[in-house]
């Protein structure tokens, strides 16, 4: 392959590549060292994610490997980072490019209400060796549980929320690095949204629809706090259907026992048992027919 054609195949820009000093051929030989490791990546990937899909409070988990274009032009943009970061002088290369981008590998672990994320974190945290977690959060939000785990929090002018975890996974001479997102349904609603967006305009949206981004993601966090308040107001409606049934039952089986009692009673008569049994069934059943009571 030629260096146009290479290119125009992975959509990079030759301007750019020459403002930044970037060798094409650099960015070709981590393309096929890439290439080689895609079925590994693939395979620990699914694995991690099955694991995630049988958590009770996981609705739903989304993984990917990530693309080789998406790759090399990630590569191309995140350099003017990397050289503020270790020198003029970076590049990436095969030797430094796994450890530069973390999100080779991707999971989203999704779920419904706010509160499910503890029992989630808890859940990755004890299962693999996780390197890093940061809290995506909007200014404003309350970051009290973050704090009380010491997770550090990351502002986000967007509005973007998310829980990342960078977690290492593989053979013990090859570990890998995956990253773990957990949100909220509307969170994801929310991010898959704001991340079209921003990449149809090429990070730079207009404002109008910047300030209805900001509107939607309010209605997004406020959704959140609706359903958590649901979720709670339902457990309480439980508890206390479980505590009335529980009474209850106590209740018929204290009748029951005192119409046993009744039956064994030697001194009423046939009548007079009959006629308190009869008054205790109907405590017991309520209207429910004589043929159906038990």
């Amino acid at each position: 392959m030629n260096r146009d054609d290479f290119l125009n195949m992975y959509g990079l820009d030759e301007y750019s590549l020459t403002e930044l000093g970037i060798n094409w051929i650099d960015l070709y030989n981590i393309l096929q060292d890439y290439k080689k490791s895609i079925d590994i990546y693939d395979a620990r990937i699914t694995y991690v994610a099955n694991v995630l899909r049988e958590h009770p409070k996981v609705h739903s988990v989304k993984a990917r490997v990530k693309d080789p274009k998406r790759l090399l032009q990630k590569i191309v943009r995140k350099t003017p980072d990397r050289r503020r970061k270790y020198g003029a002088h970076f590049n990436f290369s095969i030797e430094n490019y796994k450890d530069e981008i973390t999100d080779l590998m991707g999971i989203r672990a999704i779920h419904i209400f706010k509160e499910d994320w503890e029992e989630i974190h808890n859940f990755i945290t004890n299962k693999w060796n996780v390197v890093e977690i940061v809290a995506n959060i909007r200014e404003g939000d309350n970051v009290k549980t973050f704090e009380e785990k010491s997770i550090p929090v990351r502002s986000r002018v967007s509005g973007y929320r998310s829980v990342h975890y960078l977690i290492k996974y593989g053979a013990e001479h090859d570990l890998s690095t995956i990253e773990i997102q957990v949100r909220t349904i509307f969170e994801e609603g929310y991010g898959e949204i704001d991340h079209q967006l921003r990449y149809s305009h090429d990070g730079d949206i207009p404002e109008v629809l910047a300030q209805n981004l900001m509107l939607l993601n309010r209605i997004a966090g406020s959704s959140d706090e609706m359903a958590s308040l649901i979720n709670m107001l339902n457990q309480s409606f439980s508890d206390i259907e479980y505590k009335y049934s529980k009474k209850l039952k106590n209740k018929n089986d204290m009748l029951r026992k005192l119409r046993q009692k009744i039956y064994e009673n030697d001194s009423l008569n046939k009548e007079e048992r009959q006629s308190i049994v009869s008054d205790i069934d109907d405590i017991i059943w309520g209207d429910r027919p004589k043929n159906l009571r038990r």
